[in-house]
């Protein structure tokens, strides 16, 4: 009897999570244009456009022709080789930031939100940060590895796509060819 009692119990338990899960669901959390025709993230490719809200819910629209080149960064606040990287990010806005458009995007579907506020935080970054929520873009743009950069020029070609982390004068380099 005990058993039955506890079965039913987890089965309860599961059934509740899953309309928890169901009722929480954000469809409006993000916003995808539909990709180019053999849409491919790498350098080449024009950059599918997607819309997401900021740490302060103010939504950005990134890709499609901006004017400027645009840096976006996919991080999660668990990552080590983000924690490395966070200070070249904030620097590069300091300088460049006139110049270009620099979007952090969390990852916030395989991250805790507010880990990410702490570490935006303790970084202080004063640029941007997206918060893919249901984890779409990140998908789309076949991010599985942090931190990946793209860097899209003004046009909305994907120029170059950067997996892992690389020195601020390469970061230099590659913003002074394509800007």
């Amino acid at each position: 009897m005990k058993r039955v009692i506890a079965l039913f119990t987890i089965a309860f338990v599961f059934a509740g999570l899953a309309v928890f899960q169901y009722k929480n669901d954000d469809n409006n959390s993000v916003t995808m244009a539909s990709p180019a025709a053999g849409f491919k993230p790498k350098a080449g490719f024009e950059a599918t456009a997607f819309k997401l809200p900021a740490l302060d819910e103010q939504s950005y629209e990134v890709g499609g022709k901006q004017g400027k080149l645009t840096f976006v960064n996919f991080w999660a606040s668990w990552c080590g080789p983000c924690e490395l990287e966070a200070p070249d990010l904030q620097r590069l806005h300091e300088q460049y930031g006139d110049a270009i458009q620099l979007y952090g995007v969390n990852a916030t579907k395989y991250d805790k939100e507010r880990a990410a506020r702490d570490f935006v935080n303790e970084h202080e970054f004063t640029f941007p940060i997206l918060m893919d929520r249901a984890g779409d873009v990140t998908k789309q743009y076949k991010v599985d590895t942090f931190p990946t950069t793209f860097l899209i020029d003004s046009e909305g070609i994907i120029r170059e796509r950067i997996n892992g982390v690389i020195t601020y004068e390469e970061w230099e380099r590659l913003i002074e060819k394509w800007m």
